[in-house]
């Protein structure tokens, strides 16, 4: 066994090369990183944007997240469209799904009756990464992939440059205005923004055992050669529609490891099963007939904080990666549509639903949602969404620019699952692709207006929503 001891080494102080400087620097590529690097560089500013992945989209391409709908307006109805003319977009209903919808292995139709009509859109990853690739490349965005952000030089309240490091080695990249696409928070952790960690309550507003936990992440997977109708055969004619049948079997046999069919947590209120109880099969059609995404979540036991513990992301990663290659290898072997399955592509990280919390100027709590503020810095017009945390009751409210300013640092914008917001208005409402590709945009249009009239965003004066074109 390795022991983790406690120490320090000292590394004697050297210079660093500066490689770029650019007027817009982003930390991250995921759909608000890439849309704050697409809208700024169109609007003319110089931009540098960095990820550690080797495509941009984040969750949604390198995660296989892969959610496809209708376009918001703006970037995000720009990928719809040209992912649709690649012909990335892949659809399902229930004329190439007969019996999915109200099918209790269904991730999203389990709750529709049997028969419902149903559309469920998804984007091949790896092809609209490629797309998004294109387009920052296009507007002229200079993009840095597998580059890993390593720390920030601030002073007096201003982040002068980012520490980065690839095959080149390390290396600063200077710029003036900064914007956090991280998607964890991670660029305003570094730079001293104040911030709270992830894990709350329970939606009662008890706790389930005393410990406030973050939303478990997940990993993605997919399987091709999947056989829909014989597996929905056997759920019918062998009266198994969550499959515990098999998995009993299956389980008698040694060929199913502790955890990974697990059951959901005791007590009320426990988030959703979805994210605590892996009971039975989590899958939705994706890419092609006969393809499709599986979910595993982190088990939500144990707590762990991927977005700032390395060894609990690497934990993490050792579980999901177990349980798939007993996930697949049990599926092959005992349920039938299966037989001829393998396994696609795994995601290339673990993805955070519940990270840091970035501090800014505005916090924005489920009280603004409840009481429907309108703030006179609204960065768009009124929207509707529902709230899980109130029994999915859907709230009408504006969210001010002052969220996507950090405090203690000027020349900071945050945006996407990085802006100012509770944990409990971000869980399953707020950090969804057309919400967080549109913030990414407003971002990057606040950080190209600044650059223009050379103010900082903190004395941007946001007076109107934004709209689509600034």
């Amino acid at each position: 066994m390795i022991a983790l001891e406690q120490g320090t080494i000292h590394q004697p102080a050297r210079d660093l090369p500066l490689a770029y400087t650019a007027d817009v620097v982003v930390v991250g590529a995921g759909p608000s990183g890439f849309a704050a690097a697409l809208k700024a560089a169109r609007m003319g500013a110089s931009v540098v944007v960095v990820d550690k992945l080797d495509m941009p989209g984040g969750v949604h391409t390198s995660g296989l997240q892969g959610h496809a709908g209708e376009g918001i307006g703006g970037i995000h109805s720009e990928l719809m469209e040209r992912f649709a003319a690649h012909g990335y977009i892949y659809r399902a209903d229930a004329r190439s799904h007969a019996n999915w919808a109200g099918n209790p292995l269904s991730h999203y139709e389990r709750r529709k009756r049997p028969g419902d009509d149903f559309i469920r859109l998804s984007f091949n990853p790896e092809g609209s990464g490629s797309v998004m690739a294109q387009m920052l490349h296009e507007a002229g965005a200079h993009a840095l992939y597998d580059t890993r952000f390593v720390d920030c030089i601030t002073a007096e309240g201003r982040i002068e440059a980012i520490v980065v490091e690839n095959n080149s080695g390390r290396f600063a990249i200077s710029g003036k205005i900064f914007v956090d696409g991280s998607g964890t928070g991670l660029l305003a952790a570094a730079a001293g923004v104040p911030y709270v960690s992830g894990g709350g309550g329970q939606p009662d507003g008890s706790d389930w055992d005393g410990i406030h936990r973050p939303v478990p992440g997940g990993l993605l997977w997919t399987l091709h050669g999947v056989d829909l109708p014989a597996l929905t055969r056997h759920q019918d004619q062998a009266r198994d529609p969550l499959l515990q049948k098999v998995i009993a079997e299956a389980r008698a046999a040694g060929d199913i490891p502790e955890g990974l069919y697990r059951p959901e947590m005791a007590g009320e209120n426990v988030y959703a099963s979805m994210y605590i109880g892996h009971p039975t099969l989590d899958m939705s059609p994706m890419a092609a007939p006969g393809t499709y995404c599986l979910w595993q979540n982190v088990p939500y036991e144990l707590g762990l904080h991927m977005d700032e513990s390395g060894e609990d992301n690497s934990l993490a990663m050792r579980f999901l990666r177990g349980f798939i290659d007993a996930e697949a290898r049990f599926l092959k072997k005992y349920v039938p549509g299966f037989d001829k399955s393998t396994i696609g592509s795994v995601g290339r990280y673990v993805g955070v639903r519940d990270g840091r919390h970035p501090v800014g100027e505005h916090v924005f709590t489920l009280d603004d949602a409840r009481e429907g503020r309108v703030f006179a810095d609204a960065v768009t017009e009124p929207m509707t969404k529902p709230f899980y945390w109130d029994r999915y009751t859907p709230y009408t409210f504006t969210v001010p620019y002052r969220c996507f300013l950090p405090k203690k640092v000027d020349n900071l914008l945050l945006a996407g699952a990085s802006l100012s917001f509770t944990y409990e208005t971000l869980f399953m409402v707020m950090r969804n692709f057309p919400w967080t590709t549109l913030t990414g945009e407003i971002a990057g249009f606040a950080a190209a207006r600044c650059i223009e009239r050379k103010i900082g965003p903190k004395e941007l004066d946001w007076t109107a929503p934004y709209g689509p074109g600034g």
